[in-house]
């Protein structure tokens, strides 16, 4: 095959893991990477490189599920694992994706307000606008508006050079690994990890890719379209970091929330820093707004049978549409709500998240290896060495964050 034809194929595949990888950059994720720099400086980008390994590996197994199967993940845990095992998954699933789609809204509503606007007048044309989006649009029209809206995620990377960071401690904390004894090191360390690796973003990978429509013969596509979203994301993630770092970390300034982040950038970086940092924080917390929900609807469905997809009318999918407009309008709803427990809604989010994971992990590796599901297709040993030594960090680590969490230290 010549290179344009390569080209051209990848283009018509790309989609799902690029989406999948840089919609992790949600609003929680985005809270996450500024709390991080601002916390503890240069000294924890070193995290993205395993991290960014973790992610690729991990995706590149549920892309070759998806097609090989040209099912979502949820529909091969009934078949391979019964009903039991899907009611688990997706009663997780359904809580921990409400209290994120919240976390997404609350954190478009940040946005709004500290651009100056009301978020009790923009917040409802907003969720109106995404309801409109995902149940009249297709498939297609709507993954290339949300990979039209990825390449605004490029505002934090040019945010990061206007900060005028240090690049001798860049390079030195990018690429020497600095361990810290410290009890929210270590925390925000596990954190950042559980928020670049979700449960939701491998059942919307699968989801999508058998809603697509890819098949095995592209799956070199497929495999290029996991790794080029990965290294995006966590490309984005970094220089979110790198930000915080450069401005935050370096005058003492702590902060809890993204958004005072973008606040803080305004006297040490410039009003096009705060503003390319507002905007990008609206930006990834209205693709969470969009993709979370989907996300849910799919597995549910998927679960229990039902008719889903994009391409599908109310008439045709009304469980898959219903459970999408009922998961946007209680999350758009609980954050206008004032008093509403939107702390607790994200804790248990977390928490949820943090429990699901590793039975998700362990549902992947198991089914890439099962030759009755995949064929010829099955994870190769030396593959099969390399994941499960990632799903053993990554659940470790999980199950770590969420110990802590219940007992936290001191």
């Amino acid at each position: 095959m010549s290179r344009w034809k390569r080209v051209l194929l990848f283009i018509s595949v790309m989609g799902p893991g690029i989406l999948a990888a840089n919609i992790g950059n949600d609003g929680s994720g985005i809270t996450t990477y500024s709390v991080a720099g601002a916390r503890f400086g240069y000294s924890i980008l070193w995290t993205m490189i395993p991290t960014t390994i973790f992610l690729i590996v991990i995706q590149n197994m549920v892309a070759r599920l998806g097609v090989v199967t040209g099912k979502g993940l949820s529909a091969l845990i009934r078949e391979n694992y019964g009903v039991r095992a899907t009611f688990f998954v997706m009663t997780a699933l359904f809580i921990a994706n409400l209290g994120t789609a919240v976390a997404n809204f609350a954190g478009l509503a940040a946005s709004v307000e500290i651009l100056g606007f009301s978020k009790y007048l923009v917040l409802p044309l907003i969720a109106v606008s995404i309801w409109v989006l995902v149940t009249k649009g297709t498939y297609m029209v709507i993954e290339r508006i949300l990979l039209g809206a990825c390449f605004i995620y490029t505002g934090y990377i040019i945010s990061a050079f206007l900060a005028g960071p240090d690049w001798s401690q860049l390079a030195y904390g990018t690429l020497i690994p600095t361990l810290k004894w410290d009890h929210e090191f270590i925390i925000l360390t596990v954190a950042i990890i559980g928020t670049t690796i979700t449960p939701w973003m491998q059942f919307y990978l699968q989801s999508s890719i058998a809603d697509k429509g890819v098949k095995i013969e592209n799956y070199n596509a497929t495999k290029a379209d996991v790794i080029f979203g990965s290294v995006t994301t966590d490309t984005v993630s970094f220089f979110i970091m790198l930000t915080c770092a450069a401005t935050l970390f370096v005058h003492g300034i702590r902060i809890e929330e993204a958004s005072e982040a973008a606040i803080a950038l305004r006297p040490l970086a410039g009003d096009y820093a705060f503003l390319l940092f507002a905007l990008c924080l609206g930006n990834a917390a209205l693709l969470g707004a969009i993709v979370v929900p989907l996300t849910t609807a799919y597995v549910i469905c998927e679960g229990m049978g039902w008719e889903s997809g994009l391409n599908k009318t109310f008439k045709e999918a009304p469980q898959f549409l219903g459970i999408y407009t009922a998961i946007i309008s209680s999350a758009g709803i609980l954050v206008l709500i004032p008093g509403a427990p939107l702390v607790l809604l994200m804790v248990l989010a977390s928490f949820m998240n943090g429990l699901l994971l590793p039975f998700v992990l362990l549902y992947v590796i198991n089914l890439a290896n099962n030759k009755r599901v995949m064929g010829d297709y099955i994870n190769s040993k030396g593959y099969n060495y390399i994941a499960w030594a990632t799903v053993f960090t990554v659940i470790s680590l999980t199950a770590f964050l969420v110990v802590t969490t219940i007992f936290p230290a001191g």
